[in-house]
């Protein structure tokens, strides 16, 4: 480990906290877009699949403004790991890229066309967020694999591995599991968006019961299949403080109980909330696992973190920007809170 001095290392943890806290924002909240863009591409009423585009048309791009704050934060606190990162996911992370232009493209420009290329906005739309959810899922499972890299003495070390290092049945198997997480929760926000007598509110209810247990089978594939190939997880979670790990296992056990009630009861807001209160348990638990690594046999946080200039300053500048966005994001979803309906559709 890199020596460095006390105000580093705390000022270095508060921005690995940052970092996740931004990737979580991020995925509760685009999450639900990118999962309603999935449901869209199994809807087959024209005027439905842009009452969906409406019902995130004046809140999708703050959301994914978070996914902007990771990168800040990462290029501005850790930028060794952003290097040698984006170096090792080039791949998905381009697909992801072109995942989120096409989106955009499509909300932005599907009420301007013709019938005929609406309905390509609409695939495009649907498979955008198919592909943003899927590799995004497969750079999460990578990042986890670490990856090989120099170790020269006084230089910085730099990904040495090929353009495809990335994949491996876990990566992909995470990418399959982020794919039926997110679309759970995307037909949530349907349900919670869309006025209570609509039929695409009926067909959302009914992907839920199924969407459900799929995603508890994802959810518990990749744990254990985590805890079989990575030591530094299996340590952790049946080592000594093994008691930490079940109480967080009950915690979100718990959370996702009382959403699948809320879900049933026809409590769509409940439901979002405790969905997203099961993800926040689950990431930060795996934050905590990984830690001190920010990139497991890879990085700790501290080898990552800038020199105490760099960091400090960056403290200074930004350190006041994620309040500011909590708040900004607060008051979208206050203002676009109204249910809709089909009528509404993004081109009328």
């Amino acid at each position: 480990m890199a020596i460095l001095s006390l105000s580093q290392q705390v000022l270095a943890l508060a921005w690995w906290l940052a970092l996740g806290v931004s990737v979580l924002i991020y995925i509760a909240l685009d999450g639900a877009d990118l999962g309603a863009g999935i449901f869209s591409l199994f809807v087959r009423d024209h005027d439905e699949r842009g009452a969906i585009m409406t019902a995130m048309a004046g809140t999708w791009d703050a959301n994914e403004t978070w996914l902007i704050v990771a990168g800040g934060i990462l290029f501005g606190t850790f930028p060794f790991v952003y290097g040698s990162a984006f170096s090792y996911l080039m791949v998905p992370l381009a697909f992801v890229l072109w995942g989120i232009i096409a989106r955009a493209i499509a909300l932005e420009f599907r009420h301007l066309a013709s019938p005929f290329w609406q309905r390509f906005s609409d695939g495009v739309f649907g498979l955008g967020s198919l592909t943003v959810t899927f590799f995004g899922g497969v750079c999460v499972g990578a990042v986890l694999q670490g990856y090989p890299q120099t170790d020269v003495e006084g230089r910085v070390p730099t990904y040495v591995g090929g353009a495809f290092t990335f994949l491996s049945p876990f990566s992909v198997w995470v990418g399959v599991a982020s794919v039926v997480a997110v679309t759970l929760a995307g037909v949530l926000f349907v349900r919670a968006r869309f006025e209570k007598g609509e039929p695409i509110r009926i067909d959302a209810a009914k992907w839920t019961m199924t969407i459900f247990y799929l995603a508890i089978a994802a959810v518990g594939i990749t744990t254990l299949w985590s805890a079989l190939i990575f030591p530094w997880a299996a340590d952790k979670w049946f080592g000594a403080h093994f008691w930490i790990w079940g109480l967080l296992f009950v915690a979100s056990v718990f959370a996702i109980a009382r959403m699948r009630r809320a879900t049933l009861d026809e409590r769509d807001l409940a439901a979002i909330l405790w969905f997203n209160t099961a993800a926040v348990i689950m990431g930060f638990g795996m934050l905590a696992t990984m830690f001190p690594y920010l990139v497991p046999g890879t990085w700790t946080i501290f080898d990552a973190a800038s020199p105490q200039v760099s960091i400090l300053t960056f403290t200074m500048t930004m350190g006041g920007f994620v309040p500011v966005m909590i708040l900004y994001n607060a008051y979208q979803i206050w203002v676009f809170r109204a249910r809709v309906t089909k009528l509404a559709a993004h081109a009328h």
